[in-house]
């Protein structure tokens, strides 16, 4: 079972998922996609949030296309608490 953490969002988690079956997607083509119902500029602002947390990465540096990590991995196979990854500051 996955243990998401409180800052997590039900679009976190469908991007998770898109990553995991496509293997690498930009705001722009989750966007397109006919299960995100985003707007592109969300899906990029959650997707920074997911980065900055480990659960996925830029394919490369400052990449728009992004990947799941090995840590994103272990949360989808319900082997990681995702309470217990950083969180981007809120200055």
């Amino acid at each position: 079972m996955r243990r998401s953490a409180e800052w997590m969002s039900q679009l976190d988690e469908r991007i998770i998922e898109h990553l995991d079956d496509e293997g690498w997607a930009s705001a722009s083509t989750m966007h397109r996609s006919f299960c995100f119902s985003a707007s592109e500029a969300r899906i990029r602002e959650r997707c920074r949030e997911l980065s900055d947390s480990g659960l996925i990465a830029p394919i490369y540096e400052r990449s728009s296309m992004n990947e799941l990590t090995v840590v994103g991995d272990l949360y989808l196979d319900g082997d990681l608490d995702a309470e217990t990854l950083p969180r981007r500051s809120r200055c």
